[in-house]
């Protein structure tokens, strides 16, 4: 499928859960996914329990094409788990698609997972060691057989141990006959939520989806926390031993998440605005109008037009189906670049000095082609204002990146990047004014992209194909703490 970012961070995956007896729970996860496509557009499955046996479908592309009426009525029961896929572990192929179906020693369980681990290469070596097979090449794959292969009478338990075992980013939603889990590792990197329709509990990536399908949020699912849903039942489990700090993704709270999402209680939206207003006051410009990127800097545009004095306007309108075709552009059409994605509105740009607004450069492979649209388009002036800190090293908790050699921040000044994209400024807001903005505290975030400050060991040059090859010798580990609970 043609990229639809760009120059984006590329999302990780998104995951769904239901417990509803007496409803169509594979329909529901369907939309519920559909609400959650945004954070993966190359893989969907849906995997349900009757009571007796699980049954799964999975496929590649978007959530519309992976399923046809007929799939659905092939997946009976009363639980139901869904997952949408970008690959940030293993290629875009139809045998890495989630959820993972496996056996174990107390019966089926099938497992969607939003994140990455760093240490799945290992993980997946002592389990082959121990003969068992992989069909895959994704650590979601491993995730499934580590709680399979691990200690434990009941699934809570096996899911425990295994936890302990794995570090990096996971939010789980896991299916057994009889019940359903959701949880979510320690750091908390990656968000996952509770929510009830009617008497049922749903579980979800994001609040958004929630919402879809007409279920109230309860609240967020807390990091190293396991919620147990049975058909009596909805039951919190810890970790013995909780990780002294919490890592949630800023990207997540930049550009991933949903604007209609709640995070750490706040609708993202608003959060937005505040980093747009932030981005005012840090690095302010003499112009005549506000654009923001569409649609993801839209808020912070808005934020940044309110405090600044500067109108808002819409000067750059999206094409939000062009990046969704699975047919390719021929070479002219992809010469166009920009031009396929965007257009530009002469009667609001003509002579008009542009602080254009956008969440994140991360090549900047595009940011020069949209200047020059806003030029061609008669902008005399255009100020790059961007309301994320500058990305200067990878991202290896699931987030699709760049390598850091890629990464026009790792490579360039600030000044040198607004002379290489063409405009008249340039400037970005804070780490501190961006975490003031969120406005939850300074602590408790994941900056390993911006600062190369990660929360867990990392093997620098670790790539999302890693687990296709043999295992090798890491080249180097970084970390700022030794993990809690590695080990059995």
């Amino acid at each position: 499928m043609w990229d639809d970012r760009m120059d984006k961070p590329r999302e990780e995956c998104g995951v769904f859960g239901i417990f509803a007896p007496g409803e169509d729970v594979a329909r529901i996860t369907f939309f519920g996914l559909y609400a959650l496509q945004h954070r993966g557009q190359e893989s969907a499955g849906i995997a349900t329990s009757d009571g007796r046996d699980l049954f799964v479908h999975t496929s590649l592309g978007l959530v519309n094409r992976a399923f046809e009426p007929g799939d659905l009525e092939r997946l009976p029961g009363e639980i139901a788990i869904g997952h949408c896929r970008y690959s940030t572990s293993g290629g875009n192929a139809v045998c890495n698609a989630g959820p993972f179906s496996v056996e174990s020693p107390i019966g089926p369980i099938a497992v969607a997972h939003n994140g990455n681990l760093t240490n799945a290469q290992p993980l997946k070596t002592e389990l082959q060691e121990r003969g068992v097979a992989f069909s895959s090449t994704t650590d979601s794959e491993v995730i499934a057989r580590m709680i399979s292969a691990a200690p434990g009478s009941d699934i809570v338990r096996k899911v425990r141990r295994a936890m302990g075992r794995m570090i990096g980013a996971f939010s789980l939603t896991i299916v057994t006959r009889d019940r359903l889990l959701a949880v979510r590792d320690p750091l908390g990197v990656r968000p996952l939520c509770l929510g009830r329709l009617n008497d049922h509990w749903v579980v979800a990536s994001e609040s958004c989806a929630l919402a879809t399908v007409g279920a109230d949020f309860v609240r967020e699912v807390e990091p190293g926390e396991i919620v147990e849903i049975t058909a009596d039942d909805c039951i919190s489990h810890r970790m013995e031993e909780q990780v002294p700090r919490h890592a949630m993704c800023l990207l997540e709270l930049i550009y991933f998440a949903r604007p209609d999402s709640l995070l750490y209680g706040k609708r993202l939206h608003l959060t937005r605005q505040r980093m747009g207003e932030r981005l005012a006051i840090e690095a302010p410009a003499d112009a005549d109008i506000v654009v923001g990127l569409p649609d993801s800097a839209t808020p912070a545009a808005i934020g940044y037009a309110r405090q600044s004095g500067i109108p808002f306007a819409e000067a750059l309108i999206k094409n939000r189906y062009i990046g969704r075709t699975f047919i390719q552009p021929d070479q002219r059409l992809r010469e166009m670049g920009v031009s396929l994605k965007f257009n530009a509105l002469p009667e609001v740009l003509e002579g008009k000095r542009v602080v254009l607004v956008d969440d994140t450069i991360v090549r900047g492979t595009t940011s020069r082609p949209i200047v020059d649209l806003l030029r061609k388009a008669g902008a005399r002036e255009v100020h790059m204002r961007v309301h994320a800190p500058p990305i200067m090293w990878p991202c290896y908790l699931g987030v699709d990146l760049a390598r850091r050699d890629e990464l026009i921040a790792a490579r360039m000044t600030v000044p040198e990047i607004g002379q290489h994209i063409g405009v008249d400024s340039i400037d970005y807001i804070s780490l501190d004014g961006l975490l003031e903005a969120i406005d939850v505290g300074k602590t408790g975030f994941c900056t390993g992209c911006l600062t190369g400050d990660y929360p867990v060991p990392v093997q620098l040059g670790m790539d999302k194909l890693l687990l296709e090859r043999p295992a090798a010798v890491p080249r180097r580990m970084v970390a700022d703490r030794t993990p809690v609970g590695v080990g059995d």
